[in-house]
């Protein structure tokens, strides 16, 4: 038996700007089902929001995605902070989205354009565990953690 896990992001009106920007950086393709498709009038207010979103790519990326209904109006920010202080990071976020990948080539690759428009919370860097690590904050409050998997030994 076996599960899969996938990231469920609430959003207050811009979940689809947010999919479209995480197909630029990781690939794949989006599925976009709005209320309206669901039956709510399409003059009605929210109708075209999202209430079933996915980006979902062949090298294993999907993060799914919803706009709040009556939580319209663009991107707010997220429901806390995250910030290094004393060498420690600190937050008031419920979780991070996690991306690790094989190499470093390709964990600055997607860093390099889910960064745009971001707040650093750790550059890009090695770490004592990883060859690559850096956590930012994207342009739609959420925060993200990339590194690259350590190497095993045979």
């Amino acid at each position: 038996m076996s599960i899969v896990t996938t990231t469920h992001v609430n959003f207050h009106g811009d979940a689809r700007d947010a999919l479209v920007f995480y197909r630029s950086v990781f690939g794949g393709e989006v599925t976009i089902a709005t209320y309206g498709d669901f039956g709510m009038p399409a003059d009605a207010p929210g109708a075209d929001g999202v209430v079933f979103g996915q980006v979902e790519s062949a090298n294993g990326f999907r993060v799914m995605a919803y706009d709040i209904p009556g939580q319209g109006g663009g991107t707010v920010d997220a429901p806390g902070s995250t910030h290094r202080e004393n060498g420690v990071t600190l937050t008031t976020q419920p979780f991070f989205v996690a991306v690790r990948g094989e190499t470093l080539d390709e964990v600055q690759a997607y860093w390099s354009t889910l960064s745009v428009g971001a707040s650093i919370v750790e550059p890009l860097a090695a770490s004592a565990w990883s060859e690559g690590f850096g956590m930012l904050t994207d342009s739609f409050g959420v925060t993200w953690i990339l590194d690259v998997a350590a190497a095993h030994a045979e």
